[in-house]
């Protein structure tokens, strides 16, 4: 599918976070568009505000002609009036997950994986990429309170996009640059067992890497992906590694060392260690592509 045909769109669900993000993107591209969600919201009324046709009855009446594609989100039961509708008529019919990879294969990509941090550590690498001189789009899986919003606009050929691994959604993404953060039993009513999880949805999606791409992966996890070559970070381990973590005025302090350098006393405001460490990947990865 060329998206550059696409005049008018169309989402079911349109205020999920990653919808959102999606329907954005399409609009900054001059793109017509609508969207159902179920209730009127924040988000939805926000989405509205800057242009794009909102309603919130399952009524196929409320759809406009001449429809080019229509994205829609797995939580929308299958049963749903406007989905079958769709169907029915022929128009294109895609998940956002399926989307979101063709947006991305023709573009250079981080995608950021993780049963938790995902959303944290888009954010934080996408913050570092564009302050350090990469205009990098962005689809984030919340809206970052320094960026504003679940969507960035660049003007580079780099993207940054969240994995996630429900209904393995990021098996549509092949990445330059991936990270995988986390790897705990979830979703098991999709994937059956964590091992599962671990087999067919994360090492998966690590070798859907690119040619020469690089795979991160948190250094405790390493014994469950033995046999992929891969960079590990983590605070008091990994290659990559944050140490000496501490507090000092209200902030988290702490000094990042690699091979190749070494920073002391970076202040970060997000509290916990697990926000160093989302932090630490973001600071390796951001360095190796010259951020």
């Amino acid at each position: 599918m060329n998206l550059q045909d696409i005049k008018k769109i169309y989402f079911i669900g349109i205020g999920g976070i990653g919808m959102s993000a999606i329907a954005r993107y399409f609009l900054g591209r001059g793109v017509e568009v609508h969207g159902y969600d179920r209730t009127q919201t924040v988000l939805t009324r926000a989405l509205e505000e800057e242009g794009m046709r909102v309603h919130y009855e399952e009524d196929v009446r409320f759809i406009p002609e001449g429809v080019d594609l229509v994205i829609y989100t797995p939580a929308v039961p299958s049963t749903h009036a406007e989905l079958q509708h769709f169907l029915a008529v022929g128009t294109p019919v895609k998940k956002r997950a399926e989307v979101l990879g063709i947006i991305s294969k023709g573009m250079k990509t981080v995608a950021i994986a993780g049963t938790h941090g995902k959303t944290t550590t888009s954010s934080i690498t996408t913050h570092l990429l564009r302050s350090g001189g990469i205009d990098c789009t962005a689809f984030l899986g919340g809206i970052a309170q320094n960026l504003g919003s679940n969507f960035v606009q660049g003007k580079s050929d780099w993207v940054v996009v969240e994995a996630d691994e429900f209904d393995r959604s990021f098996l549509h993404l092949h990445p330059d640059v991936a990270a995988i953060m986390s790897a705990d039993p979830d979703h098991l009513d999709i994937y059956g067992d964590h091992q599962t999880l671990l087999d067919t949805g994360f090492k998966a999606f690590a070798m859907q890497l690119k040619p020469g791409g690089v795979l991160w992966i948190q250094h405790a996890l390493q014994s469950l992906f033995e046999g992929l070559e891969a960079r590990t970070f983590g605070v008091d381990g990994g290659t990559f590694q944050s140490q000496n973590l501490r507090v000092e005025e209200g902030f988290f302090a702490f000094d990042y060392l690699s091979p190749e350098h070494r920073m002391e006393n970076l202040r970060f405001a997000l509290p916990g260690r697990h926000n160093v460490e989302n932090a630490t990947v973001a600071i390796s990865i951001a360095l190796s592509l010259g951020g």
